[in-house]
């Protein structure tokens, strides 16, 4: 669905509100000390897989694209606005064996983390994670995802730029996906470390309001634009991956 600009504006506004603190970002590197080399940005996932009488039951994973982790060494950046109380945590969290901490997905691009662990070395340390998380209410479907077609729609970005001085502002850009082959794509080159971010597209409701959605994640740069590794895709592969611990 393409937006008129004045409309594209407005949701990238609300996007940064709503799920500003959805993202983190991530940089590897094959040597100690080196993270930073490449950079990337990942994102809060709250998976649904079943419900109880006390409730939804609900997985919670840290995604990225799988490029982003495949590294000896790496760091999770903690943005002052992810933590509680803010700024309790300045320093990023360093893990040695990066690519081992990962749930690795090559067909899909995709790399996905349970969040246990970061729950748990905040715990330690005396603070708690303050985020947003792309719900599963929130990630697109396998109808929506198939409704991309090759006529360019509004899409928009969320990710963790790269400054010039290294830090990692909040950004979030207006771009258009089509459908290239089975692949939805963003047709243009995306600055450093917005590999692994989430992509967000708008749908008409039912009550005649612009619904917002997940469509996937950015993976690596080919041909001049970046394909996206869509949410039919993901769920399917972590259903596989966890299949024997649901």
């Amino acid at each position: 669905m393409l937006l008129d600009q004045e409309t594209e504006n407005e949701i990238v506004y609300e996007l940064c509100q709503l799920l500003g603190r959805a993202i983190v970002p991530v940089s590897r590197s094959d040597r100690p000390g080196g993270a930073g080399e490449g950079f990337g940005t990942a994102f809060f996932y709250t998976e649904l897989v079943g419900a109880t009488d006390d409730g939804e039951v609900v997985h919670e994973w840290l995604l990225t694209a799988d490029v982003a982790t495949r590294a000896a060494y790496g760091e999770i950046g903690l943005r002052p606005s992810v933590t509680e109380p803010a700024d309790a945590a300045s320093e990023p969290i360093t893990l040695p064996d990066f690519a081992d901490q990962w749930l690795h997905v090559p067909a899909v691009g995709l790399a996905a983390m349970p969040t246990g662990g970061l729950h748990g070395y905040a715990e330690d340390r005396g603070w708690r994670w303050r985020t947003q998380q792309v719900t599963d209410a929130v990630a697109a479907g396998v109808d929506a995802v198939a409704r991309i077609g090759a006529a360019p729609g509004s899409a928009f970005v969320l990710a963790l730029g790269v400054a010039d001085d290294g830090s990692r502002p909040l950004e979030a850009v207006i771009e258009r996906v089509v459908r290239d082959g089975d692949v939805p794509r963003i047709t243009t080159e995306l600055p450093a470390g917005y590999v692994g971010a989430p992509v967000f597209g708008v749908e008409t409701g039912p009550d005649g309001e612009l619904a917002l959605h997940c469509l996937g994640l950015v993976l690596p740069a080919e041909d001049g634009g970046h394909p996206v590794a869509t949410f039919d895709r993901i769920r399917s592969a972590l259903a596989e991956a966890t299949a024997g611990f649901r």
